[in-house]
């Protein structure tokens, strides 16, 4: 009999009621009542950041927009060949578990010395910023089609491709992470960044995740 999920931790936030349960060894993330992410998988997280660093050279400087439960994170401090490594999470409360109940499952990479934590809107921050990264791994919703919120639209629009196009290096790639196959964002992608490369990731339920990778041109 598997043993019922207990809540850890209840925060609210700007963007509502964010909370974190344990059951059977593994975490999942609920935000305002929707289930949001857990740890039993990751192969797809993994595969976001994998695709994108088999893309470009080394010493790469990589983005990663959504820190999750950390899978993304942990696969990208595992390589050498990346130099720095920015993450955006608008929830401090996400950040502050990774430093304590989701450590394990972003193998303490917070502490790397070459992982800043951004604590910021995305979009916004974008928009504020004129960085500019080898790669950018997207990981902030369930999906172009499945945004957590409404102001995260934007990112999957025609402004949003330009947008990220505008924060790539020469020759970089733009991944983006969805629970699902979006025709439409795919030849959005292709119109406003570059060549778009569909990965398909089975699941044990439902439809396959999907990493796209669109390689600027």
């Amino acid at each position: 009999m598997e043993s019922a999920a207990v809540t850890v931790e209840r925060r609210v936030t700007e963007r509502g009621e964010l909370v974190l349960r344990a059951e059977a060894g593994h975490y999942e993330v609920i935000s305002n009542g929707v289930f949001l992410m857990d740890t039993r998988a990751g192969r797809s997280e993994r595969l976001l950041i994998q695709a994108a660093l088999a893309a470009v050279s080394g010493n790469a400087r990589l983005l990663i927009g959504g820190l999750g439960v950390g899978f993304s994170l942990a696969e990208a401090a595992r390589s050498e060949r990346v130099a720095e490594i920015t993450v955006v999470e608008i929830e401090p409360a996400l950040v502050a578990w990774h430093r304590s109940h989701l450590s394990r499952f972003s193998e303490h990479a917070l502490d790397d010395p070459r992982v800043r934590v951004v604590t910021a809107d995305i979009v916004a921050w974008l928009r504020g910023t004129d960085q500019r990264f080898d790669a950018i791994c997207l990981d902030v919703d369930n999906g172009p089609d499945w945004t957590v919120f409404d102001g995260n639209a934007d990112l999957y629009g025609v402004d949003g491709a330009a947008l990220l196009r505008s924060r790539l290096r020469p020759g970089g790639v733009l991944a983006v992470w969805s629970a699902a196959h979006s025709p439409g964002y795919a030849r959005r992608l292709a119109e406003h960044v570059g060549p778009v490369d569909t990965h398909r990731v089975e699941v044990p339920r439902g439809e396959p995740d999907v990493v796209y990778l669109a390689h600027a041109r």
